[in-house]
């Protein structure tokens, strides 16, 4: 065979493991994630995201979103343990540009621009993940959450947006 149809074959194989992985996972399915989803956000990129969600946040953040035990008390380094990403922790707070910083050159550096003095324990994940990986994972987490939170979290980066641009 020629190169161009092993890369060709190799790349619809990888798509569907992808799709078999996604369909695997106890959650909703992409297709139902994705209708309710209002952003640029495809069902490929939802589903590429909930994969990338799996393989690197879910060891801290949990498999369902649901973080770690205890997540707004300090452990014994002072730092807060990992907060859930599901309607019941703070990530929807926060606009889309701190989402994004604060996944690609992590919680330490994200928090010292900002001029806050924290301990973070999230780590830097830009040179593991493109910044299209990055907004898939993103894009996955808004997707799992209810309308009113969905909206709320929109506000914020709209109000982000506009400062922004003054």
């Amino acid at each position: 065979m020629k190169p161009i149809y092993l890369a060709s074959l190799a790349v619809a194989i990888t798509g569907l493991a992808a799709v078999v992985y996604v369909v695997g996972i106890p959650s909703r399915s992409v297709s139902a994630v994705a209708s309710i989803f209002a952003s640029n956000a495809s069902e490929a990129m939802l589903a590429q995201g909930q994969i990338l969600y799996q393989e690197n946040c879910a060891s801290c953040h949990g498999k369902s979103l649901e973080g770690q035990p205890n997540w707004r008390e300090p452990d014994a380094d002072g730092r807060l343990p990992a907060p859930p990403h599901d309607e019941s922790g703070h990530t929807w707070h926060h606009p889309d540009s701190m989402l994004f910083d604060y996944t690609k050159f992590g919680g330490q550096v994200t928090l010292a621009t900002m001029g806050v003095e924290m301990e973070s324990g999230m780590p830097a994940f830009g040179e593991r993940l493109s910044d299209d990986q990055i907004r898939s994972v993103l894009d996955y987490i808004k997707s799992t959450w209810p309308a009113r939170v969905h909206a709320a979290q929109a506000e914020q980066t709209r109000a982000d947006e506009e400062a922004r641009n003054k």
